[in-house]
């Protein structure tokens, strides 16, 4: 099994994902609020499959002592670099996650929803009674344990894996898909912190991050049959995840249409 074969097997799954009838649908200032409210968890626990990577396929203890693949650890310090202290529009430095905040408060969108979260699950102190603990839409919850699952329970490839075919090889086209909308249907608003944001992303993963994550399986992986049939699984379950999350948010959509309307 190669990346190749991976690729050809989920295929199917990003394109309903780059085909999906959401970005259709966001066409309200109600719809994009909808949208953004939810989109920002994925936002944010993009940070925690990060930095799992991190925890395990560089050295964060002491004594340092260098890791195995020299390649991967700087694919993973680089990511990192860009991902928690990367440029925002204005010049400076901020987390992706900071700026997508940013961007909803510009737009006004409230952030109570996820921050509140955040302070949860650090009182709590398990992320998973956080999780089920909330009042997020069950297609949220599930995606974010799914996440989580994967980042403390997953080995280093399957947590690659849902790292680079769930996010990093899917990000691009998707992100392309969401602005293509966010540009017809909204040419009068200022959504400039939030293009900045897709567009840092598109740009940074096409052309850098996403071949480098490929990179970083075939390394994970080499010859090891069973890791590839691990990470084939991983990537369908983490598609599949996201496929659930957009048809939550639609779902959501769509009856605030019909309640609007009556």
């Amino acid at each position: 099994m190669s990346i190749k074969n991976v690729k050809e097997k989920i295929a199917p799954l990003q394109n309903q994902l780059l085909n999906h009838s959401l970005y259709q649908n966001i066409t309200t200032n109600i719809d994009l609020e909808i949208f953004l409210k939810h989109h920002v968890f994925a936002v944010w626990d993009f940070m925690s499959l990060l930095k799992a990577l991190q925890n395990k396929l560089t050295c964060t203890t002491l004594p340092w002592i260098p890791t195995k693949h020299p390649e991967t650890r700087y694919l993973i310090n680089e990511i990192v670099l860009a991902e928690e202290t990367d440029v925002d529009i204005n010049g400076n430095h901020k987390s992706h996650y900071e700026m997508y905040l940013d961007a909803m408060k510009t737009y006004g969108v409230s952030t109570n929803q996820i921050e509140l979260f955040l302070e949860s699950s650090l009182s709590l102190g398990n992320i998973f009674v956080a999780i089920r603990n909330s009042k997020l839409p069950q297609s949220l919850q599930d995606f974010l344990e799914f996440t989580f699952n994967v980042a403390i329970e997953g080995q280093p490839h399957q947590i690659a894996a849902a790292f680079t075919f769930g996010r990093e090889d899917l990000i691009p086209n998707m992100f392309t898909e969401i602005l293509k909308n966010f540009q017809q249907n909204f040419p009068e608003k200022d959504l400039s912190k939030l293009v900045y944001y897709f567009e840092r992303h598109i740009e940074l993963d096409a052309d850098e991050h996403g071949p480098m994550a490929l990179q970083m399986i075939e390394e994970l992986c080499e010859n090891d049959q069973r890791k590839w049939k691990e990470v084939e699984e991983t990537s369908i379950l983490a598609l599949e995840k996201r496929i659930a999350l957009w048809n939550g948010i639609e779902s959501e959509i769509l009856e605030s249409k019909e309640v609007v309307s009556l």
